[in-house]
């Protein structure tokens, strides 16, 4: 539940600040899928104030919220089986939830092979010529289905190490030196 509340609540911020909110709502002991079914959104606002725009994602969790007991009956289990571009597209049919959320759910909370592209993805693939400034999100995540086994523990190792690369090197001001990408044709400034 932590994770999907997570995915939902760190975007466009940092993840420190997600932290502070999760621990609002575990010393509010909301964190069940009831309890923030039953919650009203001002009180769940409050609670994730921290995670920035409180007021957006808690009308984003909510929905998930209602979503799940409406069509699963409160089971995450039940939303995250199946097919997975099935369970990709119902979680894609809630407000608020677009492809990177959808798959960070899908993959740490679902352990499904869905392949996870946030900016720092997309920043080391544009950096190394790999993809164009307007490559689509379903482009890039298509390329890693394509060349890699679909094995989620295989995805939850190389999104890690994009994360990793991206923020000791791949900043938005690149630190080139000593990244094990540096012999690769690339542009820091891109």
């Amino acid at each position: 539940m932590e994770i999907v509340v997570g995915a939902i609540l760190t975007q466009n911020t940092a993840w420190s600040n997600v932290e502070r909110a999760i621990d609002n709502l575990r010393r509010a002991r909301i964190l069940t899928w009831r309890a923030l079914r039953d919650l009203p959104a001002s009180e769940l606002a409050e609670l994730i104030r921290p995670s920035g725009t409180y007021v957006v994602k808690a009308k984003r969790l909510g929905s998930f919220v209602r979503y799940l007991w409406e069509n699963h009956n409160g089971s995450l289990r039940s939303l995250l089986n199946g097919e997975l571009e099935t369970a990709r597209g119902h979680l894609l049919s809630i407000h608020g939830i677009g492809p990177e959320t959808a798959d960070a759910i899908l993959l740490y909370a679902g352990n499904r092979a869905s392949f996870v592209v946030d900016a720092y993805t997309r920043r080391i693939l544009r950096r190394h010529f790999l993809c164009s400034d307007r490559a689509a999100y379903e482009t890039l995540r298509g390329l890693f289905h394509a060349v890699l086994p679909a094995d989620p523990s295989l995805f939850n190792q190389y999104h890690a190490l994009f994360v990793s690369l991206g923020k000791r090197h791949c900043r938005s001001r690149a630190r080139c030196e000593g990244c094990p990408l540096a012999e690769m044709p690339h542009n820091p400034v891109l």
